[in-house]
């Protein structure tokens, strides 16, 4: 290898163009898969870089040319080597001039396989250096209107947006403030779709209007790799959205959006896999959109095979609701790849009242399982239920934010179908542990508890959240002494913990919360060893709705 880099850095130093593209060639092939170096070799490579370069500023036949930005394109998978491409002496010649160059003034002639590599090599520096990217930066003006070029060029060109906006701040502002980004991305996603627009804010794919989503053909794999790019990139510049006020001309941008992101979410690609991906680089969108722009997911009218629910079109929020469904089952990085889905839904539900009974119908139906702990089946309430106890707190508060909103914020309600014990984190951080509602504006609906939740009310155990049997009193037989004796042994042993910091004994304040308890509270309490908890106050009506 040392011999062979060795020779075609001599076939570069004669600096005959014909020599040096059969040396680049022969090079290229040898390398093209090449993805780790050799350390030794670093000096020749980037004499080989300097020489490259130095070529790309002459006049080339376009094969040399081509030859040339490959060879950048592989020695820039290199991060050690990188200096003959990021010195502002490079500039003139480097592969982000010649890219701008052509995509700026694009002809029918332009080599679109030279503008590729050269957005490949570029995507390569950016990746590895900080210096390349303020460089790269000055080149990049968005080119979003690129439909005249190669699928792979336009591919590249999102792919390197994509990485200036994740990686420089500035430049994620720029796109999306002067350069009106999130307009410009999202026709870049409607052509690339191929969609229509029979209503304002409801989309179908040209020629298909009509026809059911089950119906539709797949997404080819060119289509979704577009989409995909540009999703990720409208994702990184509209991160802080959901945060903040938009004014009515950016709300009719993100809800215009929105109606496209619906038609992603309906949307298969070439295979499950895919489509997977592309679903959920729509919902990370999703999450960034303003809550009240939202309801573009209930626009479309509802249409043979639609799911209807109180009169609305709820296909997107049941697509919605079995990708998060599928994120759970896989219980893989929960964190990373269920909570943006069911972040979504849990606001939805929250600002919507259709969207939030139709979940609640799937997710809380009537109580009937009186006997099984809520935790316990493998029905959709028991396994976010036990994600209620996950030993990840993002995870834990999002399952119960989630279950909270759908039962009205109530309480009462969301220990009927969650049990006291999974509920308890949750009421604990409200301050709402004696119960009540907390803040958010529901409407009030009719009691529609089932006959067997009925019957078995009086037994449930609200700890546990389901009828147990009854277990004999451990202190049944003992004198009122021998009571007190026990209970004592109980506090001074919560006494050494508490002395050694193995745990923090703790009790509920006034006003709703727990709090340490004193030593002051472990001595009343030894005086008055024998108490029963105040039992959680029964706010809210016990609808099912």
């Amino acid at each position: 290898m040392k011999m062979d880099l060795n020779v075609t850095i001599e076939q570069m130093e004669t600096g005959e163009q014909d020599a040096a593209l059969t040396a680049l060639q022969s090079y290229n092939k040898e390398m093209n898969q090449c993805f780790t170096f050799i350390a030794e070799e670093e000096q020749d490579r980037e004499r080989l870089g300097e020489l490259v370069l130095g070529f790309l500023n002459r006049e080339l036949q376009p094969s040399c040319q081509l030859a040339c930005l490959e060879t950048v394109r592989i020695l820039s998978r290199d991060k050690n080597c990188l200096n003959p491409f990021i010195s502002h002496s490079a500039m003139p010649r480097s592969p982000a001039t010649l890219a701008s160059k052509e995509t700026s003034q694009p002809s029918e002639n332009a080599d679109q396989e030279v503008i590729s590599e050269a957005l490949k090599s570029i995507c390569n520096i950016l990746l590895h250096n900080h210096t390349g990217q303020v460089i790269s930066k000055l080149r990049y003006q968005c080119d979003t209107e690129l439909f005249g070029f190669s699928v792979q060029v336009r591919f590249f060109d999102l792919r390197l947006t994509f990485l200036l906006t994740a990686l420089r701040v500035d430049t994620r502002a720029q796109l999306a403030q002067e350069l009106h980004g999130i307009r410009l991305l999202g026709n870049q996603l409607d052509a690339t779709l191929g969609l229509c627009w029979p209503d304002s804010l409801e989309t179908a794919r040209a020629g298909f209007e009509g026809v059911p989503p089950e119906e539709m053909p797949l997404l080819s794999r060119e289509q979704t790799e577009l989409a995909m790019e540009s999703l990720k990139i409208l994702f990184n510049i509209t991160f802080d959205t959901a945060k903040r006020k938009v004014d009515e001309e950016e709300a009719a941008e993100y809800r215009h959006l929105g109606a496209i992101l619906r038609h992603c979410l309906m949307s298969q690609a070439d295979g499950e896999e895919r489509t997977e991906e592309f679903h959920s680089h729509t919902v990370n969108l999703l999450g960034n959109l303003p809550l009240t722009c939202l309801d573009v997911l209930l626009m479309p009218k509802v249409q043979h095979g639609s799911i209807e629910y109180m009169g609305v079109n709820m296909d997107a929020v049941s697509m919605l609701m079995a990708f998060m469904e599928k994120r759970l089952d896989r219980g893989h990085k929960l964190k990373e790849t269920l909570l943006p889905s069911l972040n979504l839904l849990t606001e939805s539900a929250r600002i919507h009242r259709e969207t939030r009974k139709f979940l609640r119908s799937k997710v809380l139906p009537p109580l009937r399982d009186v006997i099984n702990r809520p935790e316990v089946g493998g029905a959709l309430r028991n396994k976010l239920v036990r994600l209620m106890t996950h030993i990840d707190t993002d995870v834990k508060d999002c399952a119960a934010e989630f279950l909270f909103v759908l039962c009205k914020e109530s309480v009462s309600r969301f220990i009927k179908y969650t049990g006291y014990g999974n509920a308890a984190g949750l009421l604990a951080a409200r301050g709402l542990l004696r119960g009540g509602r907390d803040s958010g504006i529901y409407s009030e609906d009719e009691d529609s508890e089932t006959e067997e939740y009925r019957e078995a009310k009086a037994h449930i155990n609200p700890i546990t959240g389901v009828v147990e049997e009854e277990q004999p009193d451990p202190m049944e037989g003992m004198t009122e002494e021998q009571k007190e004796i026990e209970a004592m042994k109980l506090v001074h042993m919560f006494d050494k913990l508490s002395r050694t910091n193995l745990i923090q004994p703790m009790q509920l304040g006034m006003d709703g919360k727990l709090r340490a308890m004193t030593q002051g509270d472990l001595h009343n309490h030894s005086h008055n060893p024998v108490f029963q908890p105040e039992e959680p106050t029964n706010s809210g009506s016990e609808d099912e709705s």
